[in-house]
């Protein structure tokens, strides 16, 4: 793929994305096409668009996968709910689900065209359930578990930061091996996800904050937070019941702890 969509402008990205969805105000349609017509890069974003969303609209119209229920459920916050609220919560999972979707898609234009594994979809990873035990730290007193990503370890939060370990979960994102530990601190809960390879494409936007020289970039996926980062060459993501300030001390561990 050519360098085409990093040199788009945040306005013209939402114009693409409008044209695929047929929102683009028709002063503006004549435009957009003819320049998309003239680029076979911005062709194929379009077009990537389309299906996403065509992907979406089935989604919708599909009854709710049990596994995404329960991922969603693993980084909802626990205690007790009323009757109505878990009547609603199948319908609310569903919603979620077509949210991480969406966010997929956009992040197309965000984060290095289609065919390329993204942030959306490591954070999408964060939200299937543990398929393992929770990890031991590597020794007594260990700011590091067991667990790691060629080499790149994960956190031991509970000697840090009084996170526990919950459980963790092997599985891909986008064809590259990919693993997620959870944590929980009373009702709340994270996902901390690390890829293999090379680092994924940075997403546009977002706020980034720099510590000693690692930047931390917090973008909406869906209507949840996350912030990613690299460390050893590698993405890692950081989601969950937390704030902005918070994540991003925890994603710094290996910094400051």
């Amino acid at each position: 793929m050519s360098d085409t969509a990093p040199e788009l402008t945040a306005e013209e990205m939402a114009e693409l994305a409008a044209l695929a969805d047929g929102t683009l105000p028709d002063e503006r349609r004549a435009a957009v096409e003819a320049r998309v017509a003239a680029s076979p890069e911005l062709h194929e974003l379009v077009e990537s668009q389309r299906r996403s969303l065509a992907a979406t609209r089935a989604l919708s119209e599909e009854p709710v996968p049990s596994s995404l229920v329960e991922g969603v459920e693993a980084l909802r916050p626990r205690g007790d709910q009323r009757a109505g609220t878990r009547r609603l919560w199948p319908r609310l999972a569903l919603v979620a689900g077509i949210a991480v979707v969406l966010a997929v898609a956009a992040a197309i234009f965000l984060s290095g065209g289609p065919g390329s594994p993204t942030v959306a979809d490591a954070a999408a990873l964060a939200g299937e359930p543990a398929n393992g035990p929770p990890p031991p730290p590597l020794g007594p007193g260990s700011t590091k578990l067991t667990a790691n990503v060629e080499g790149v370890a994960f956190p031991n939060l509970a000697q840090w930061a009084g996170w526990d370990t919950l459980g963790v979960r092997h599985g891909e994102v986008d064809g590259r091996d990919a693993t997620v530990v959870y944590y929980g601190k009373g009702s709340r809960r994270l996902a901390y996800v690390i890829v293999s390879g090379s680092g994924l494409p940075r997403p546009s936007g977002g706020e980034s904050t720099v510590r000693n020289g690692v930047e931390y970039q917090a973008v909406e996926v869906g209507d949840r937070l996350v912030v990613t980062w690299r460390r050893g060459g590698h993405t890692c993501v950081l989601i969950g019941d937390a704030t902005h300030a918070e994540l991003v001390h925890l994603a710094s561990w290996d910094l400051t702890g």
